[in-house]
């Protein structure tokens, strides 16, 4: 039996029906007082012994019920082979479901009405913006780096992380900067009902963004040099980012970044190379204007920032493992875009987190002790994952 902390497998046998030959079955159980809407990613090595025999465009995931489920093959490495497998599961508080993996390639996939997307945006500088259909998300590149530089108002210097607020569950970004176009203000107005951006980022944090913590200042980098689209979705989108070297420890970061389809928050995965040894690095949350509530949970690692913009309350947040926190703080300045909560983590080769946001017009949330309850179920999930087990 082959165990890791994410996936187990076992074999009993094999069941077949008619035409359709289930070669595997797949149960997953939820661990957690509470249900669960997630994504099961199966690794393509381990569906060697149906892929020996069936094509990769055969495959097919059903459930009890006989309902056929949307799926998504990721190539993760860019070697031209998926590298997993991730399909949609609901389950109950405690509860065990099961899945046939099925070789029939006449089946449609459900099409979902909703996505996950994200890509570089050229239209306005070079942003890199992603979303799924409860959030969205952007982040600054090097020409607008350039521009800000050259004194250009509309652009941004700036490694924090930007968030789009929404309030409608289908995809926005192709239709906020084609009306960026005509209007540079476009998206920065609630006159549409689907939301906008009314979020300052500058040089803060904003919602995820890092650094490193020293003589109570965040040396940060600046913006991403480079990107790469992975997966647009529809279930999980994936990117990566590269930036120049930064701070005065000479740190190289590759940074990737991850959202699943109704997911509040985005995972980032950041791997560092650095010229001499650094102190820690600190994720942090822009605290605006010094407005707002802060809540720090070094034990069980969330930590959230609620606050009001314009007639509406946001929350925003990280999760990250207890284990690699050294402490958190937050820090408050008459400095513009320099308060913010700082949560600051071992100085790991690898750092990996997650940072969202509810906003009150959503209808996802509308107190603090919401938000603080969705922080606490993302951290037991992050405890505790789905225990998976693929029957032969």
């Amino acid at each position: 039996m082959k165990i890791s902390s994410f996936i187990s497998f076992c074999a009993i046998g094999c069941i077949t029906s008619g035409f359709l030959s289930a070669q595997r079955s797949i149960e997953v159980l939820n661990l957690l007082d509470f249900q669960r809407n997630e994504l099961v990613a199966i690794p393509a090595i381990e569906l060697q012994p149906f892929l020996s025999k069936h094509n990769e465009k055969e495959l097919r995931i059903k459930d009890t019920k006989g309902k056929w489920l949307p799926i998504q093959w990721i190539d993760n490495d860019g070697d031209g082979k998926n590298d997993e497998l991730l399909f949609p599961v609901v389950i109950g508080s405690g509860k065990t479901n099961t899945y046939s993996i099925i070789a029939d390639g006449n089946a449609q996939i459900p099409e979902s009405r909703t996505s996950t997307y994200s890509r570089l945006v050229p239209e306005r500088v070079d942003d890199y913006a992603w979303e799924n259909d409860k959030i969205a998300f952007r982040v600054y590149g090097p020409k607008g780096q350039e521009e800000a530089l050259r004194g250009i108002k509309s652009s941004t210097l700036s490694s924090g992380v930007d968030i789009w607020l929404k309030r409608t569950d289908r995809p926005v970004i192709n239709d906020w900067y084609k009306g960026y176009l005509t209007d540079p203000m476009y998206y920065h107005k609630d006159t549409r009902g689907e939301g906008y951006d009314p979020y300052h980022v500058g040089n803060s944090r904003g919602t995820g963004g890092i650094g490193i913590w020293k003589d109570d200042r965040l040396q940060v980098s600046q913006n991403f040099v480079t990107s790469r689209t992975i997966a647009e979705g529809p279930l999980r989108t994936v990117f990566e980012l590269t930036y120049q070297p930064w701070s005065e420890y000479g740190v190289k970061e590759v940074k990737r970044i991850s959202l699943d389809l109704g997911s509040n928050f985005s995972k980032f995965e950041s791997t560092f190379e650095s010229e001499k040894s650094v102190p820690n690095y600190t994720i942090g949350i822009t605290l605006h204007k010094n407005e707002g509530t802060s809540q720090l949970n070094d034990q069980n690692g969330y930590y959230l920032h609620w606050e009001k913009i314009d007639d509406a309350f946001v929350g925003e947040g990280i999760v990250v493992n207890p284990k690699i926190v050294e402490k958190s703080i937050a820090f408050t300045s008459d400095v513009p875009d320099e308060s913010n909560l700082y949560v600051i983590t071992k100085p790991n080769k690898t750092l990996c987190y997650y940072a969202g946001f509810a906003w009150q017009k959503s209808g996802q949330v509308q107190t603090q002790k919401d938000w603080e309850n969705m922080l606490n179920k993302q951290a037991r999930i992050i405890e505790k994952p789905l225990v998976v087990k693929i029957i032969e």
